[in-house]
């Protein structure tokens, strides 16, 4: 091949490169939009949340931008959630326990014990059953985009170490505004109370409450080890982490920024994962530092608790749907 012959072909690719790149362009809009959700910046879902803004800039060639608002910013959860119908917001990024009160099968992710590792987590939110829930939301004017981690839930409080089932008895524990928790709890015969994030921490510093359960990454960066003694490793539940869009933004898009939203959703899920549990060793060993007593419960004891709480699985399976109980359950046993 001759020097021209290639300078032609060169040419030639840019050529179709810079058509394929003007075309492309003409399907994505200058976009500015609000995106809130109930972390700060600095956890694993607030890095993960950053990904994502950082992608669609990416994707759209600095067309779509996004402002964030961390922290409640923008009201709490089920506000947000609202808002985001509405289309005042246009994306929120939630926990799944609020989505419950707008489509019942979210309550699979309260089920107690349903999962006993990562692995079996990211099988369900992946596989059919998540793609089934995320769908679900177009119900609701509210489009689903993909799935975070927000990670195994654990107890902390400020009276014992949880050790047996019956050390949770009588903890005034607060818990989100989701029936399969409140249930939970009150039949290991705590005292459940359902409250907004944002008043949790003065409850604990008060006194008005015992006890509250979270993922490491929520106890740290709310700095709980301020106001609680004691973690105990239940892992009880795993939470995902719903990233949402108001289906009256997503109407208005083209394909392709459709297409921009997904796919960069579905990279800084992988990203935001890998932080979260990169994080989790790293902030057991500052709690630690910081005065925490942390304790791990006997596999035993944990059989234990799960079938104590087995009534409340099967009183919330017929409302989530046998057939989607059965394809968790599946996708779960195939990972073993």
């Amino acid at each position: 091949m001759t020097m021209t012959t290639g300078a032609r072909i060169c040419a030639a690719l840019v050529a179709s490169l810079l058509v394929s790149t003007a075309a492309f362009a003409q399907d994505v809009q200058e976009r500015t939009l609000k995106f809130g959700y109930s972390t700060f910046e600095a956890h694993p879902l607030g890095q993960g949340a950053n990904k994502f803004v950082a992608l669609v800039a990416e994707k759209s060639g600095g067309k779509i931008k996004m402002k964030v608002y961390p922290a409640t910013q923008l009201g709490s959860e089920t506000q947000t959630i609202s808002a985001t119908q509405g289309g005042v917001q246009d994306i929120v990024g939630t926990s799944t326990a609020p989505l419950v009160g707008l489509v019942k099968e979210y309550a699979i992710f309260d089920f107690p014990f349903l999962f006993a590792n990562e692995k079996q987590a990211d099988a369900v939110v992946d596989g059919p059953v998540g793609q089934t829930l995320l769908a679900k939301l177009s119900e609701k004017g509210l489009v689903g985009l993909c799935f975070f981690e927000n990670g195994f839930r654990n107890v902390t409080n400020s009276k014992r170490p949880i050790t047996t089932a019956a050390d949770v008895e009588g903890l005034k524990i607060r818990t989100m505004q989701n029936p399969v928790y409140l249930d939970a709890f009150k039949t290991l015969g705590a005292n459940a109370v359902p409250m907004p994030w944002p008043e949790v921490y003065t409850a604990l510093e008060s006194g008005a409450i015992d006890a509250q359960e979270n993922p490491y990454g929520i106890i740290y960066v709310n700095k709980l080890n301020e106001v609680q003694k004691y973690v105990s490793v239940t892992k009880h539940a795993y939470s995902p982490w719903a990233m949402i869009m108001s289906k009256k933004l997503w109407d208005k898009l083209s394909p392709d920024e459709q297409k921009i939203f997904v796919d960069s959703c579905n990279e800084a899920k992988v990203y935001q994962r890998q932080v979260s549990r990169a994080e989790d060793a790293k902030i057991v060993a500052d709690l630690k530092a910081k005065g925490m007593q942390i304790n791990e419960l006997a596999p035993e004891e944990i059989a234990k608790i799960k079938a104590k709480l087995q009534p409340v699985v099967d009183k919330y399976t017929p409302s989530v749907g046998e057939d989607l109980v059965r394809q968790a359950n599946q996708s779960i046993a195939a990972t073993q």
